[in-house]
C-alpha cells in the first residue's frame, strides 16, 4: 500500500514562498496562480519537488494565512514636505474638527445605466437598459465635506477649473461665515492652487491644507466617494443622461 508523502515544515515554507511569488518571477508565462497551476509547479520545479493535492494545498495556505485577494494599487509619496503636510492635517483635525472641511472632485462621471445589486423577488432581478444615448458627455462632482457636521454636498460641473474650485470654497466659507479661520483639506491639483484661489483664501481666512503628492488617502472626503458610487450611481437608470 502506498504511503502518502509527509509534507514537512520546510515544504510548507516553500509552498508559501511559491504561492506569494509572481509566477513570472519563476519563469512561468502567466500573472497569477490557480490552485491547480500551483500544484503542477510544486510537483515539477527544479528547486524542491513537493507532491500535494489541490485540497491539501488549500488547507496549508489557509493555515498559513495566505488567501486569494484582489490586487491594489499603491504609490509612495515623493513629496519633500510629506511629513509637514500630514502633521498639519492631523493637527487641524484634532484641534478644530468643527471648523475643518475637505474638498475634491469625483469623476469623470458618465450618467448611463449602471449594473448593480439590490433586493428583488427570486428570479426577477431589476432590469436596466442595454443601450443608451449619451447626450451630456462627462461630468465632475465637486464635493465638499464638513467634518464636524458630517455633511457632504456638492455641485456637478463639466470640468475641473480654478473658477469651480473657488465656487466650492466659497460655499464652504458660507457654512461658517463668522470671519474666523476655517481649514480646508484638498489635494495638489493645479486647479486648487491658482493665484485667484490662493488670494481669495488668504483674504477670507481660509487655510488650504494640501495633502502630500500621491496621498489622496489623507483627504477625509475620499472615504465618501466609494459609498457615493455604490448607492447613487450603481444600479441606476436615470432618464436624463
Amino acid at each position: 500500500m502506498a504511503v502518502p508523502c509527509r509534507i514537512t515544515a520546510d515544504d510548507e515554507d516553500f509552498i508559501v514562498g511559491a504561492a506569494t511569488a509572481r509566477p513570472e518571477s519563476l519563469g512561468l508565462p502567466f500573472t497569477r496562480w490557480s490552485l491547480r497551476k500551483l500544484v503542477a509547479y510544486l510537483g515539477e520545479n527544479q528547486a524542491r519537488v513537493v507532491k500535494v493535492s489541490v485540497e491539501r494545498l488549500r488547507q496549508i495556505l489557509a493555515a498559513r494565512g495566505v488567501t486569494f485577494q484582489r490586487t491594489k494599487t499603491w504609490k509612495e509619496s515623493n513629496d519633500p514636505e510629506r511629513d509637514a503636510k500630514l502633521d498639519r492635517i492631523e493637527e487641524v483635525l484634532r484641534a478644530f474638527p468643527q471648523r475643518c472641511f475637505a474638498f475634491d472632485e469625483f469623476g469623470p462621471l458618465t450618467i448611463r445605466p449602471v449594473a448593480g445589486a439590490g433586493w428583488a423577488l427570486a428570479g426577477r432581478p431589476p432590469l436596466i437598459a442595454a443601450n443608451y444615448h449619451k447626450t451630456h458627455g462627462v461630468r465632475q462632482f465637486h464635493g465638499c465635506y464638513s467634518i464636524g457636521e458630517d455633511v457632504l454636498w456638492g455641485v456637478v460641473r463639466q470640468r475641473k477649473s480654478d473658477a469651480n474650485t473657488l465656487a466650492a470654497l466659497k460655499s464652504i466659507r458660507a457654512r461658517h461665515d463668522d470671519g474666523e479661520w476655517i481649514f480646508v483639506i484638498l489635494d495638489n491639483l493645479s486647479a486648487h492652487k491658482g493665484r485667484a484661489v490662493r488670494k481669495w483664501a488668504q483674504n477670507n481666512r481660509v487655510e488650504l491644507c494640501f495633502t502630500p503628492t500621491y496621498s489622496s488617502w489623507a483627504n477625509p472626503i475620499e472615504a465618501h466617494f466609494g459609498p457615493l458610487r455604490e448607492f447613487v450611481l450603481n444600479n441606476s437608470q436615470h432618464p436624463n443622461r
